[in-house]
């Protein structure tokens, strides 16, 4: 096998791998963000969503229901500098341990918790989770927040109808695909078994924490920083 070969088959496992992981954090944040809304009422990672409630509740005049969600953004801006804080000093398997630790204590006291602890909590992690992949070999990627994958999955598609032969915006479908059916199979496990289904996020994130562990570290540094 030549050095270009092997190069290139390299660059597919790690780019197949960092796909992979993508997936699995937009499929929890698709399940958990099911989950929160159909539990709580509001959305735990789609912010932009909460953006046009609270300004919607402020227009009219409910102001508890506006500082309520006007400080879940404020938790997601926390777990996302968090989050680069920990991918820096811990790497990816610090973040995934840290979100999986933050769902694990609002799974097991959520139901004694005020309301807008719990709400946090569950935003927090939320937060946390978007520094755990930032790059695919590069390319920006974005996991809780799908509208800026579909956003450069349409240009991207453009681009290439005018006759651009790159197709590394195709990737970009992935955490839209990962986020729909996570929030499928929340909508099911809420359904069924209430605010308990929060124990499935958390399952999901430590299991991913523990696949992460067999990633190279010198591929996981790449998640991070543009490679």
């Amino acid at each position: 096998m030549t050095i270009a070969r092997r190069r290139r088959l390299i660059k597919r496992q790690r780019t197949g791998t960092a796909l992979a992981v993508a997936a699995t954090i937009s499929f929890l944040a698709g399940m958990t963000d099911a989950i929160g809304l159909l539990s709580i009422g509001d959305f735990v990672s789609f912010m932009s969503g909460n953006t046009t409630r609270a300004a919607i509740a402020l227009g009219d005049g409910d102001f508890t229901g506006a500082l309520l969600l006007v400080g879940a953004l404020g938790a997601f801006i926390i777990g996302n500098a968090l989050g680069v804080i920990a991918a820096a000093r811990l790497g990816v398997v610090g973040v995934l341990s840290m979100v999986s630790l933050v769902l694990m204590l609002c799974a097991g006291f959520g139901t004694s918790m005020p309301k807008p602890f719990y709400f946090y909590g569950i935003v927090l992690a939320m937060g946390l989770v978007n520094a755990a992949v930032e790059h695919i070999e590069g390319l920006p990627i974005g996991l809780t927040y799908v509208t800026g994958a579909l956003s450069r999955f349409g240009r991207g598609l453009g681009r290439w109808l005018l006759g651009n032969t790159n197709r590394q915006w195709l990737m970009q479908i992935v955490p839209w695909l990962g986020m729909f059916s996570g929030a499928v199979a929340g909508a099911v496990l809420q359904r069924h078994f209430g605010p308990a289904s929060l124990w499935a996020s958390f399952a999901l994130s430590a299991g991913l924490t523990l696949a992460t562990i067999l990633v190279p570290s010198r591929w996981s540094k790449r998640y991070i920083h543009p490679g």
